[in-house]
């Protein structure tokens, strides 16, 4: 299986490169696997930043509590997520999303998180994953939102 390499969103390269890849997508964009539509993969991707910028997860399955140590490992593994792979409730999208809407709000949750202090990040407590030093904050959201920009071909 492929390895990625292990770059971290708090990178400047890596956050202006996706950035740049967002600049790219349009609400015409479709999915390469899966059934989300564009808007409705910012919708997800920006939930996910958030949620690691300190918004309450809500709902989690027992399964997903159960796992949550194997579920962290893959996160942070340098192995490429599957693709289909299941979500938390939380960010799931299947209602209609708004483009533009879901683009500022995403592209808005990045900037909240490369402007949080990187040591203070540190002590921020994922609510699945716990404690999370900055490295490996700053891969997880770089993984799961290269997952989702190389999803829609950019």
């Amino acid at each position: 299986m492929k390895r990625l390499i292990k770059r971290s969103l708090y990178s400047p390269e890596a956050y202006q490169n996706c950035v740049h890849r967002l600049e790219k997508l349009t609400s015409e964009s479709r999915p390469q696997w899966g059934s989300m539509t564009a808007a409705q993969m910012l919708s997800h991707c920006a939930e996910v930043l958030e949620v690691s910028n300190g918004k309450p997860l809500t709902n989690t399955p027992f399964a997903a509590k159960l796992f949550k140590g194997w579920i962290r490992k893959m996160v942070l593994s340098d192995k490429p997520y599957p693709k289909n792979l299941r979500t938390h409730p939380q960010y799931k999208q299947s209602s209609e999303r708004d483009f533009e809407t879901e683009k500022k709000r995403l592209l808005d949750a990045l900037k909240a998180f490369i402007n949080f202090d990187r040591e203070s990040s540190g002590q921020m407590e994922h609510p699945l994953f716990g404690r999370m030093t900055p490295e490996e904050r700053g891969w997880s959201m770089y993984k799961h939102l290269d997952h989702h920009l190389t999803q829609f071909g950019v």
